[in-house]
């Protein structure tokens, strides 16, 4: 491509929908540029990605995994990034470094939905994007019908660059190759080998001029010239039609689609020189990280902990280059390692381009930019990590490893900024926050298989509140004579409900000084302190206490002593006065395709929730958000049912809205389970 260096290595993110087939891309492309000389399946546990125990279990990938090779004499990285949703942080976060995202997908109507929110990612960075159709040899749909679908969640016009060629067969039609619509030639895929050129079937021809037309006039809206000779009825040469490709691949402006098989290598050195030809370099990347000024740099996209060699920074080198033993930011690199899968090969030396890791950064976070001593300091945008959407409670079942268990998870934290923990006070837990179900499952297993910690996981409590709705007055006398100065402490209160929201409000209506004003601070210290645990089991709020009279002894009354007679007074009162309990309610807003919306209505429903509002969503076609207020009780799991009905692709954000009394048989369960934990 033209302005790029042609040294310097470029770096290609696979991504897509969970079993588009990125990880058999992944080691097609290692395959067929000899970087791997027997190719792995997935269902052996055997490929080159996905080769951690949590990833091998699940037959899935749960982080991303990096790896270099050459074609015609041309450096590539490529990295392998997880599908699921619930592990969308990595993928993010190599996004940010990559010249290209090759989109992988199924040739399925019905998944093309799930690609929304990438490639809405995908236009909010400008980052440059095409499309690998994968499992053509199983194509169910017409590539038609596919294409539409696709464009349907894509602000970008999609640029077919392959008809497939169909036969018969006994089993009804199947691909058995392409026709490239820029030099008309056809291909037969010819398994383990190129495909090989034949001649262009007649039974195409119609659809060949068709696509090639669709092409022609999509790359025409963002080059006059080429209108005018489309207008004019003339032909563009093929070197025009790439290098028109090429430069609206790099602006963003188009998303080439490409056809083929993975797992048998069909399509995949098509892929690959359609890569070489028109993705820009690592200088395009640079200029869209705003670095262009730096004149050495590396960007941190993946920490990882390792076993033997401690913390790995995984980071593209920007600007300069990269040495053993160069400080960075202030830390010294304690060794340069170059990436294959989950193995890792020791370099003296990193260039502009490159992706290697950088050993014993400890204070490097995923998302800094790394530059040598003496050189200004860089920063650039990086994504937000994703906001927590599942939790869990967790504890030790050896309670002597509950230290190394913060440690531990201060660790994974670091390697997954989408997995955050911290501690309950009032529930007296330590909750991990995440994704979803299988995104904490993991965490867990590496607990026990990196750390040795065994874990015990439950449903975090909700934070229920109570309080009263009748007014009553209490009188209570603490006094006590055990020999030399005595207790005595006697108070009258007058307990009432308040507005909700409106907390804990105290009042000294003494008069003539019944009670002495050294001891009011020390009744209201013990009216608190009876408010921290109800009758019915939970904290009380909204509720009003004013001391109207009392008396004291001038030897035996002591602040000790009214404050005694003070929680006394409370835990007397409180059950007159009506207990009632208070469950949290939060604000929810559901974010989801409009064909969905219906059932979004029917979830919070079936959830205790009421529904606000709903409209649609801004930038998002297609898409609507749904306002409701729903009880935490009911949140807790929501994502689990939400993306079950969505098809992956729901999501949602809640905060804390206001408290609302529960009565009835779910009241008196709650009550129940509280009074049996304690």
């Amino acid at each position: 491509m033209p302005g790029r260096d042609p040294t310097a290595p470029r770096c290609a993110a696979l991504i897509g929908p969970y079993l588009s087939g990125k990880t058999a891309l992944f080691e097609s492309l290692m395959f067929v540029t000899n970087a791997l000389h027997r190719k792995g399946t997935a269902k052996e546990g055997t490929t080159l990605g996905d080769a951690s125990p949590e990833a091998r279990q699940r037959k899935m990938s749960v982080e991303l995994t990096a790896a270099g090779t050459n074609f015609l004499d041309e450096n590539w990285y490529f990295i392998d990034c997880p599908g699921s949703v619930e592990f969308a942080q990595d993928t993010r976060n190599a996004l940010m470094v990559a010249d290209v995202a090759v989109v992988v997908i199924e040739p399925l109507v019905d998944r093309a939905l799930g690609l929304a929110g990438t490639f809405k990612f995908l236009d909010d960075h400008a980052i440059p994007h095409l499309i690998f159709i994968n499992k053509m040899d199983n194509a169910a749909h017409q590539m038609r019908d596919v294409l539409a679908a696709l464009q349907s969640v894509s602000s970008r016009p999609l640029l077919l660059r392959q008809v497939p060629i169909r036969e018969s067969g006994p089993n009804g039609d199947f691909v058995t190759g392409y026709v490239d619509l820029v030099s008309e030639r056809a291909y037969r895929y010819k398994p383990g080998h190129e495909s090989t050129l034949i001649q262009l079937p007649n039974t195409i021809l119609d659809r060949e001029q068709e696509a090639r037309g669709a092409l022609l006039e999509h790359l025409a809206d963002f080059d006059d010239a080429l209108l005018e000779q489309l207008l004019s009825d003339a032909q563009p040469s093929s070197g025009e039609i790439y290098q028109q490709i090429a430069k609206d691949l790099a602006d963003d402006l188009i998303v080439p689609v490409l056809l083929g098989a993975a797992e048998r290598d069909h399509g995949v050195r098509r892929l690959l020189k359609a890569l070489r030809h028109d993705v820009p370099g690592p200088e395009h990347t640079v200029q869209r990280l705003r670095l262009q000024d730096a004149p050495a740099a590396a960007v941190v996209f993946k920490t990882l902990h390792q076993a033997h060699t401690g913390k790995l920074s995984l980071v593209r080198v920007m600007a300069g280059k990269l040495t053993d033993g160069i400080v960075l930011n202030g830390q010294r690199v304690a060794g340069l390692l170059r990436p294959k899968g989950n193995s890792f090969e020791k370099i003296g030396q990193a260039s502009f381009g490159d992706i290697v890791a950088l050993g014993r950064l400890e204070q490097t976070r995923t998302g800094e930019v790394l530059v040598p001593d003496g050189a200004p300091a860089a920063s650039i945008e990086w994504p937000a990590p994703l906001e927590p959407l599942f939790a869990l409670a967790i504890s030790v079942e050896n309670r002597n490893d509950e230290v190394k268990l913060t440690a531990a998870l201060a660790k994974l934290a670091e390697e997954d900024p989408a997995l955050t923990f911290g501690h309950d006070a009032e529930a007296h837990e330590l909750l991990v926050h995440g994704q979803g179900e299988i995104h904490l499952q993991v965490a867990m297993e590496r607990l026990r298989s990196r750390y040795n910690l065994p874990v015990r996981v439950h449903r975090p409590q909700v934070s229920y509140r109570e309080t009263i709705r009748h007014k009553i007055s209490q009188h209570a006398r603490f006094k006590r004579q055990s020999g030399g100065h005595g207790q005595f402490g006697d108070v009258h209160i007058e307990v009432w409900p308040l507005e909700r929201g409106q907390g804990f409000q105290f009042e000294d209506r003494i008069v003539g000084g019944a009670v002495p004003r050294q001891f009011i601070g020390s009744v209201e210290d013990g009216v608190r302190d009876s408010l921290t645990r109800g009758p019915l089991g939970f904290p009380v709020v909204d509720v009003a206490v004013a001391l109207c009279d009392g008396q004291y002894h001038s030897v035996d009354s002591s602040d000790q002593a009214f404050k005694t007679a003070g929680r006394m007074a409370m835990q007397e009162a409180m059950p007159k006065c009506d207990p009632v309990l208070l469950e949290p309610i939060h604000a929810v807003e559901i974010s989801t395709p409009g064909e969905f919306t219906s059932r979004i209505h029917g979830l919070i429903s079936s959830r205790r929730g009421q529904i606000l509002q709903f409209a649609a969503k801004p930038d998002w076609p297609g898409w609507e958000l749904v306002e409701a207020l729903m009880p935490q009780a009911e949140i807790l799991d929501l994502v689990i049912e939400l993306r079950s009905l969505t098809q992956g692709v729901g999501n949602f954000t809640a905060r804390f809205d206001h408290l609302q009394e529960l009565t009835g048989r779910l009241a008196e369960k709650v009550i129940e389970q509280r009074r049996a934990a304690q």
